[in-house]
Formats: structure tokens, sequence, C-alpha cells
């Protein structure tokens, strides 16, 4: 069996194992009601890959733990706290779960169980920071004046949720002391494990809208700049248009467009289209929730909705704005390349015609010396023909040598002239 394991380990791929973790849900720790809840998220996209994994094995380290193994989970016990740490594509999280019954839900955070110099060291910058309280159901109905108490703001999130088995509070805001406050009173949650599952579901949904909407400064500064580029392009086009500058200044200007674009987007289009891939996640998240809305209050899914979807739909829209822009930049370069491309084939075309003018003018020269090379060929044959009608004449009196070269004369044309022409198409045969 051994030596099976051993071959089957050998042909593992590299991301088998890193894989088959990943398929699996990491849950907090399991606790039941009464609990008190602190998760520290920390934006680690900036930092160094393990410096957060390497932060949290020194708290374990600080109390009395083993290092923890390297990799995107562990979790541990401190004392009467429980810790979970994990690490997402842009965030880290830190849980602590502190079960036990409790006077006042916020009153004794748990931060100040953690040592005051491990978090000053923490790696990152904190996204959010969020205590939840979990009410026994023995516990009394909170009231309005406790609400106060506990909440600041004016507008109060309650709503139930899981279908009715407990019910939530919170504002959304951050607190005097630097949290946020999430309160749940427990109306028939299972076991240990749903509650849980149901603070998992819920803080994943904030730490998820908080990604979300890091898209939209970045949006709003992305407005602005889109606007002044597609000033710039409109201003090219009406150039383009009316033929009031060179189509080399009009390239020029177009190129350097669309190299700014390119670094806009460049530099803008993950944070727009990781919002929209938070989004769902938030989407998804608040479905599992199972909110269930009371009369009178906001709730959860109405929160999330009013504050999440405009910001999503500003991103999407400068996202598209950035790819109109840029397919329409594509459009005025192929224009002018289209202009370019048809001033170079009128030049050609006139270069042409001008080289077939002066071949012509060429085959006319060359057929007027091919006539007058005739003649002179002819005129000096004849000439040496004379001479030997001469030669001639002394042995045959009866010769007469002029005539005999006027008689010749009309042959060697004739002969010269039939000579050039079949020399000529020769050369035009190669």
């Amino acid at each position: 069996m051994d030596r099976v394991v051993d071959l089957i380990s050998q042909r593992d791929h590299p991301q088998r194992r890193a894989l088959t973790e990943e398929m699996h849900l990491r849950h907090l720790p399991r606790f039941a009601a009464p609990a008190r809840l602190l998760q520290l998220v920390t934006y680690t996209a900036d930092s160094p890959a393990e410096s957060s994994w390497r932060h949290a094995g020194a708290l374990l380290d600080h109390f009395g733990q083993s290092a923890p193994r390297p990799g995107k989970y562990f979790s541990a016990r401190l004392g009467e706290l429980a810790f979970a740490w994990e690490q997402h594509s842009e965030i880290a999280t830190c849980t602590f779960v502190l079960a036990g019954s409790f006077v006042d839900p916020f009153a004794e955070p748990l931060l100040d169980r953690l040592p005051a110099d491990w978090l000053a060291a923490l790696p990152g910058q904190v996204l959010r920071a969020t205590q939840v309280a979990l009410l026994p159901r023995d516990w009394p109905a909170p009231g309005d004046a406790q609400m106060a108490r506990w909440f600041s703001g004016d507008e109060l999130v309650c709503c139930d949720v899981q279908g009715g088995e407990a019910r939530l509070w919170s504002s959304f805001r951050v607190h005097d002391d630097g949290l946020g406050r999430l309160l749940l009173h427990d109306r028939g949650l299972a076991g240990d494990g749903d509650p849980s599952r149901l603070v998992q579901r819920l803080q994943e949904l904030g730490n998820y809208r908080n990604l979300a909407l890091l898209g939209l400064p970045v949006a709003q500064r992305l407005a602005p700049q889109l606007g002044a580029l597609e000033a710039r392009l409109a201003q090219i086009s009406r150039a383009i248009a009316a033929g009031s500058a060179s189509d080399e200044s009009l390239m020029g200007q177009v190129s350097q467009l669309a190299a700014e674009l390119t670094e806009l987007t460049t530099a803008a289009g993950f944070r727009l289209s990781a919002t929209r891939a938070y989004s769902q996640i938030v989407t998804d998240r608040l479905a599992a929730c199972g909110v269930v809305r009371i009369p009178g209050h906001n709730s959860l899914t109405e929160f999330t909705e009013r504050r999440l979807t405009p910001a999503v739909r500003t991103c999407d829209t400068m996202r598209r704005r950035a790819e109109q822009l840029a397919e329409h930049t594509s459009w005025a370069g192929s224009l002018l390349r289209m202009r370019v491309e048809t001033a170079l084939e009128r030049q050609n075309a006139a270069l042409l015609a001008s080289m077939d003018r002066r071949a012509h003018l060429q085959l006319r020269l060359q057929q007027a010396v091919e006539g007058l090379s005739v003649i002179a060929i002819s005129y000096y044959t004849v000439g040496i023909l004379s001479y030997i009608f001469k030669a001639l004449g002394h042995e045959w009196p009866r010769l007469d040598p002029g005539l005999a070269a006027g008689f010749a004369a009309p042959v060697v044309v004739l002969v010269t002239w039939l000579l050039m022409r079949r020399l000529h198409r020769s050369l035009e045969a190669r």
C-alpha cells in the first residue's frame, strides 16, 4: 500500500492538494449563544504575500501556541478565545470568538484582550472591524433605549434572518471605539453549527460589500478624466471631418489619446471589474441569509441594495464608457489610416501613370532610334557593297558598280529591317 501511495504522490500535480483544500469551505470556529465575536479585515493586496500569515503566527507565539502550517487558513485556541485566520485574494481576516454569557454585548470589546503591539503591527490597512454579539433565546427583546445606547446613527437595520430563526440589528456605522457592531438574537437556531455559519455568511456579505464599494471612488475619479478624453476625441473627429490639419498631426493626436486611455483603463480596469464580481458574491450571500422583512424597519436586503446597487451601476457605467471611448478612438485611427492609405494609393497611381508615359516616350524614342539604325546600317552596308562592286567591275567590265549598288540598296534595307525586328522580338521574349 505504501508503495502505491508513493507512486501516486510522485505523479501529483503541483496544485492538486491546494485545489482540493480550496473546495472545502473554511468555517468559523463553532459556537452557540451566548457568544461574542470580533473580526478584523485587512486589505493586504499591496503587502507581501506571507506578511499576514506571519503576523497571525506571531499571535500564536505570544499565547504559547505552535506555529501554524503554511497555507490560506488555520485556527487555534488562544486561552478563552477561539481564533481563525484566513487569506483571500485581497484581504485577510482574523476572527476571535469568546463563548459565554455577558451583561452588555459591546461594553468590553474583545480587542482589549489582544496584545497592543500585535494590533499596531497589523499588515495592510483595516478595511473592516466588526463586533458581533449573539444573544441567547431567553434574553428579553432589546428595547429602543438599549438600541439607542448600543448603536449610533438614526437609521437602524432590523430584520429576521435564516427564515426567522434569528433577528438582526445593526446601524452599519463605525462607532466611537473604531468598530462596527452587529447584534443577533437566537430565536431558534439549530445547534452550534448554525450560529457560526450564519455569522460567517453575514460577515462575508459585509466584507465583500466593502470590497465592491472600493470601486466607487475609482469610478468617480475616472469620470472627469474620461470626459476630458471624450472632448479631445470629439475635437479630433471634427478636425478629421473638416480636413483642417494634416493627417500626420491628427494621427499623432489619436495615438497620444489612445496611450493615455490605455494607461487610465489599465489602472482602473481591475478595480471596476472586481466590483462587479464582488457584488455578485454579495447577492449570493444575501440570498443565503434568508432575510425576512419586519414592517416599519429597514431590512438587510433593502440597506444593501440601496447602497450597493447604485455604486455597482456607476462602476459598470464607467467601465462601459471607457470601452466605448476605446472603440471610438480605434474608429478614428482607422479612419485616418484609411485616409492616409487612400492618399498613398493616389500617389502610387499618379506615379504609375507618370512611369507609363515615360515608358511610352521611351518606346517611341526607341522605335525612332531603331528606324535611324536601320538607315545607318543599310547606308554603311551599301557603301561596303559599292567597293565590292567596283572591284568586280575590273574583272567584268560589263558590271556597272553604281547600278548594282542601286539595286542592292532596297534589298539591304529590307534585310536589315527584318533582322532588327527579329532581334527586338527575341529580346521581348526574354
